[in-house]
């Protein structure tokens, strides 16, 4: 199945719209987000979620359409999310709180517990299970987010800027997490770090004030730097593409 986005529109205010009448498909495997700050990309990913409903358009996972009610519930189930701020649950533990994001997606409580301990261990937390949430540094509450967005083991999981605030060798953690989890479960990464795109992921959509201006394959995405150092080439792409900050 396919994450689609038909001719949505979406804003903030009434008459300015960060995405306008975006038409958007993305493709299986782990896939790239790129743009600059402002183009849409955290829009983008909780209308994904069904976080935000759009004003205008339809986003669907297969057949599941995210606005409609009697689908919202398995809509979600299928579909994990990572925003970009994580905030801790007052009085619980770490492994309490993972296990929670897994009730909220419809899990027993049995299944959420067992499943929390199992993503918690994937992301390397488990020596801190029984510490409370509000007690992490902002690196290891970003890995209690994505964990929480393991738990219920969705088809897709959206996660945006996910390595901020992770040190290299957090960052080297996940991604082996997202080797890990390919053939199995989809990732739709929002990411401003260009360096290891090629050993990650398989595609790359480009956002530029809240329009695609790139989708495609990883090996597409690089042919557009030929003459670029090879180090340099997805970097040099990506600045071929976007208009700069907004």
């Amino acid at each position: 199945m396919l994450l689609r986005y038909t001719d949505c529109t979406f804003g903030y205010r009434a008459r300015t719209s960060v995405l306008d009448s975006l038409t958007l498909e993305f493709p299986s495997g782990h896939t790239a987000l790129l743009g600059p700050n402002g183009a849409g990309k955290s829009t983008l990913l909780s209308l994904g979620a069904s976080a935000r409903t759009p004003r205008t358009g339809r986003v669907t996972w297969g057949s599941l359409d995210s606005a409609r009610s009697r689908d919202r519930g398995e809509y979600r189930r299928r579909i994990g999310w990572l925003p970009q701020r994580i905030e801790p649950v007052p009085g619980l533990t770490v492994r309490e709180q993972a296990a929670y994001a897994g009730w909220l997606k419809g899990l027993s409580k049995r299944r959420a517990w067992d499943g929390a301990a199992q993503a918690l261990d994937r992301v390397r937390l488990t020596e801190l299970a029984d510490r409370r949430s509000h007690q992490l540094s902002g690196g290891q509450l970003r890995r209690l987010g994505i964990a929480q967005a393991l738990v219920h083991r969705a088809e897709l999981i959206l996660l945006d800027e996910p390595t901020a605030g992770l040190d290299p060798v957090q960052r080297g953690v996940f991604r082996e997490l997202v080797s890990e989890l390919s053939g199995t479960t989809r990732m739709i990464v929002s990411t401003h770090q260009t360096e290891d795109l090629a050993d990650v992921y398989e595609a790359v959509v480009v956002l530029d004030r809240g329009a695609p201006a790139f989708q495609g394959t990883i090996g597409d995405f690089l042919s557009l730097a030929p003459a670029a150092p090879a180090e340099r080439r997805a970097e040099t792409a990506y600045r071929g593409l976007v208009r700069g900050e907004v």
